[in-house]
């Protein structure tokens, strides 16, 4: 059985005694050596393999945090703009929690798997005219109004289980490698990756990179 993130890193995350555990089983990932693509190019290579989270994101990382302290401060739903891995993510936690979520996706702009994944959750999926920016100022609009917690990377809480992945890599290698390679997105993990180095005194390069079109 799987720990849950939650307390594998009690220690080292913001929760109390009175924090509820919702959990899928999200981290404990595996680290995977890449030897013929690390010596094509010139490097010992390491994939953390983060499609094996509950929903297939790393997303679902932050989004255990998030949504076990939105239960403990009171929230009666979760909301949150998504093009995609993050509306799954909300979906998936919130419905272990017991409570509804709300998801506001730019229309026209998400893959048609990641909405019905959603809805499948039991998600309310509902379409912004707009991109996803103007979804996510929507999103802030709602949960300013107090019941809906937003479970956005704007989220400190999402940062603080994300930061995680870090933390697995270096145990499980036993050092700090030279550099992390991950996709930049909205800088959420990015931040994320800083934030656990930081934290830990740790140094290494954080490399952020995008498809090129």
């Amino acid at each position: 059985m799987t720990v849950p993130l939650i307390d594998r890193y009690r220690d080292r995350l913001p929760v109390s005694a009175a924090t509820p555990v919702i959990s899928l089983g999200e981290g404990s990932t595996p680290l995977l050596r890449a030897p013929r693509l690390g010596e094509l190019l010139g490097v010992e290579l390491w994939l953390k393999w983060e499609a094996s989270n509950p929903t297939g994101s790393y997303k679902d990382r932050g989004m255990t945090v998030a949504v076990s302290k939105a239960v403990e401060e009171g929230a009666e739903a979760v909301i949150c703009a998504s093009t995609g891995n993050t509306a799954a993510s909300a979906a998936a936690y919130a419905a272990r929690a017991g409570i509804p979520a709300l998801v506001l996706v730019p229309q026209g702009q998400v893959a048609g798997p990641k909405v019905a994944q959603t809805r499948m959750l039991g998600a309310r999926v509902l379409e912004v005219e707009g991109d996803f920016d103007e979804a996510l100022d929507a999103a802030r609009e709602l949960g300013r109004r107090g019941t809906h917690a937003l479970v956005n990377s704007l989220n400190p809480y999402r940062r603080q289980g994300q930061k995680t992945a870090v933390l697995e890599i270096v145990e499980e290698l036993g050092a700090t490698p030279d550099a992390f390679v991950i996709p930049y997105g909205g800088g959420g993990n990015t931040s994320a990756y800083a934030q656990a180095l930081g934290e830990q005194g740790l140094e290494a390069r954080i490399v952020s990179v995008e498809a090129e079109h």
